[in-house]
């Protein structure tokens, strides 16, 4: 199946930012994480069991007002593998698994 993109602009104002890390604002990666199982959840049409983390690769920091695309594939076994970009650099990738609820 193709990718199916979605994207998403960090508000300046998130509130994980104030404390990761202090005079720098970084995204947590359980921040990447949960965007990506929110549109997985969307891939799905509204999937609302668990997910299982298959793995889960964090390659360069974003920051505030950064603007990424999540780009997520169903695979044959039915997990789903996701990439993150920023601009033309990787930032994460990995794969989710849906669970029961």
């Amino acid at each position: 199946m193709a990718a199916r993109e979605f994207a998403w602009r960090v508000p300046a104002d998130h509130p994980a930012l104030p404390g990761h890390f202090p005079g720098r604002p970084i995204v947590p990666g359980v921040v990447l994480v949960d965007r990506a199982i929110l549109y997985a959840t969307t891939l799905l049409a509204g999937h609302a069991g668990r997910w299982q983390i298959g793995n889960a690769k964090f390659l360069s920091p974003v920051g505030p007002g950064e603007t990424l695309i999540f780009a997520l594939e169903t695979k044959a076994s039915g997990s789903i593998a996701f990439r993150v970009r920023a601009g033309e650099r990787d930032v994460a990738s990995g794969s989710l698994t849906p669970g029961d609820a």
